[in-house]
């Protein structure tokens, strides 16, 4: 069962799309194997979910926390520590895949040629690939490193969500304005999905509505397991 998209305009379904996101993202969460040429990409039927974003953004923050977890990502100090894709199986439902933080100013040349190869060819040859959440930090907004990832994506056709992290790190005044820059600049995007989602690893806020928007890709989020 897919579930519904949550609205304000109805409690009673978006009570529902969190309950199941809630029941989807509490199952077990298996590491399937990191990937660091096209060839090493599992075969897989499931839909699948690619995470993207600058290094330091808080990408391993954010996939604990929507799987409530401490350590399914590795969460490190160090720009540019994850160099491979990393495979996520999450209660036979999705796929999670974690890709390598890109902009890391100190990085090797060949080593930024060689992600933006694997990557790219991933994006444009993985037809279970549903969507990709671009990782935006919230203090800092969308960089010109960003935009070439969305220029990538929206090439590929593949349709990518903002998801904004350290929300919890930008007053009320200053994120209303960042959404509003934001949400300009997505509306030009042929594949980006219209809405930012704000999200804190650390005080958890909008992981519940994260994780209810992920769950409707996935036939059997509903499904209790």
């Amino acid at each position: 069962m897919v579930p519904p998209p949550a609205s304000p305009d109805d409690p009673d379904r978006t009570a529902e799309a969190l309950e199941i996101g809630r029941l989807l993202f509490a199952r077990e969460c298996e590491f399937i194997l990191g990937a660091a040429r096209l060839d090493q990409v599992p075969d897989s039927d499931l839909p699948e979910v690619a995470f993207a974003g600058r290094s330091n953004v808080g990408k391993s923050s954010l996939l604990n926390a929507l799987t409530g977890r401490r350590t399914l990502a590795r969460v490190s100090n160090t720009p540019g520590r994850t160099q491979q894709l990393n495979f996520f199986v999450l209660g036979g439902a999705l796929m999670l895949a974690d890709l390598p933080g890109y902009g890391y100013a100190r990085a090797p040349k060949d080593q930024v040629e060689r992600w933006t190869r694997l990557v790219r060819a991933y994006l444009r040859g993985r037809p279970t690939l549903r969507r990709a959440c671009l990782l935006i930090d919230a203090r800092h907004g969308i960089k010109d490193v960003d935009r070439n990832i969305m220029a990538m994506l929206d090439e590929a056709a593949v349709s990518y969500q903002a998801v904004l992290t350290k929300g919890d790190k930008v007053s009320e005044a200053d994120l209303a304005r960042r959404l509003a820059e934001i949400s300009k600049e997505l509306a030009g995007h042929t594949a980006a999905h219209p809405e930012a989602h704000v999200t804190s690893a650390r005080t958890g806020d909008g992981i519940p509505e994260l994780r209810a928007a992920l769950a409707t890709l996935a036939p059997d989020a509903g499904v209790r397991s």
